[in-house]
């Protein structure tokens, strides 16, 4: 499999989660779900069937983590430097049409927040940005249909 790409701070929020699910909430479910046993009959027992469903829920998240964590390739972003889109690169751009402008980091899809400013790197205006430098146009296939950005800063902090 390739490597995934991520900030350490991504990494870090991955792990934080994969031991959460490893120490709290597998246990917690087990738990309930020897309960749930105790109440009798498991055919009719929605106890049991939610505490089952939520279980088979935590352990295929603590495989994904696993598989991610394990393919992790940690990239530094300060480590960075110059003013061509790379990954980890944070960008302010303008929208050429109403002049607005937006700042993001683009980061892995395991870290991706847009509510926070980070897209993933396989977001398609991270794509279309990757390579691109400061004062570069780019044009991009939005829900809202085709946008064109100018790059004016690209940062590594």
């Amino acid at each position: 499999m390739d490597k995934v790409p991520m900030t350490q701070a991504g990494f870090n929020k991955l792990e934080v989660e994969l031991k959460n699910l490893k120490s709290v909430e597998r246990p917690a479910v087990i738990q309930a779900i020897a309960e749930a046993r105790a109440h009798g009959d498991l055919s009719e027992n929605a106890e049991y069937h939610a505490a089952r469903e939520r279980q088979s829920f935590i352990e295929g998240r603590i495989k994904e983590l696993d598989a991610v964590t394990s393919l992790a390739q940690i990239i530094e972003p300060t480590s960075l430097s110059g003013d061509v889109v790379k990954f980890g690169a944070t960008v302010i751009v303008a929208d050429e049409e109403d002049d607005e402008e937006m700042k993001f980091q683009i980061v892995g899809p395991y870290e991706s927040d847009a509510d926070s400013g980070k897209i993933s790197i396989t977001a398609p205006v991270a794509r279309a940005m990757i390579g691109k430098s400061v004062g570069d146009s780019v044009e991009v296939s939005t829900p809202k249909g085709r946008r064109h950005y100018e790059i004016l800063m690209v940062m590594y902090v």
